[in-house]
């Protein structure tokens, strides 16, 4: 299934850059406005977890990890990048292919009633591509994504976003010859 495979790959790129991130590293400030490395990794981390304990048939009820949160650098620990991949694997394990028709995780179903749990993971795959991006550019890592996921991402981006503080800021005009990331990037209100 692609949005799978996109979520799997976008998932392999972040952590990718994570593996960068030296230890003095992760309370540096990110591309994302308000939050540090760490933070944009507990917010990461933080849909995973609503992701896992959904398909597990719980509610997950941390509330410092979605977007807009204060402090969602608490969900990662004191090894973020071994926090990161536990989470990673773990949700890999409870997601099975039997639950991708299934009702999405009940937060997201508030704005989206039919939404399935296939169509969280195109929301995933979309959050993670952007802060992998928030995280290696604040470090210097050229983070170069895969156009078959920019564009699914590209398009969810211009169903879902909400330009309020603490989430995605004004729309930043690309240069005439932008590629599709920097495109991207600028409707989310980054400057590539």
């Amino acid at each position: 299934m692609e949005t799978l495979d996109r979520y799997l790959r976008t998932q392999d790129a972040f952590d990718a850059v994570l593996a960068t991130v030296r230890p003095d590293q992760w309370d540096a400030a990110s591309a994302c406005e308000h939050w540090t490395v760490r933070d944009v990794t507990g917010h990461v981390i933080w849909g995973l977890e609503v992701l896992r304990h959904h398909v597990s048939g719980r509610e997950f009820t941390v509330e410092n990890g979605p977007a807009g949160s204060e402090k969602p650098g608490e969900l990662t620990g004191a090894d973020p990048l071994a926090t990161w991949r536990a989470t990673r694997e773990a949700t890999g394990a409870a997601v099975t292919d039997e639950m991708l028709d299934r009702p999405a995780p009940a937060w997201y179903v508030t704005n989206r009633p039919d939404a399935t749990v296939t169509d969280y993971l195109a929301l995933l795959t979309f959050d993670t591509l952007v802060h992998t991006w928030d995280i290696g550019s604040a470090l210097g890592v050229d983070v170069r994504m895969e156009p078959d996921i920019v564009a699914p991402s590209f398009s969810l981006a211009r169903l879902i976003i909400s330009r309020t503080p603490g989430t995605f800021g004004p729309r930043v005009k690309p240069p005439a010859d932008a590629d599709p990331q920097t495109r991207f990037l600028a409707f989310l209100g980054r400057s590539a």
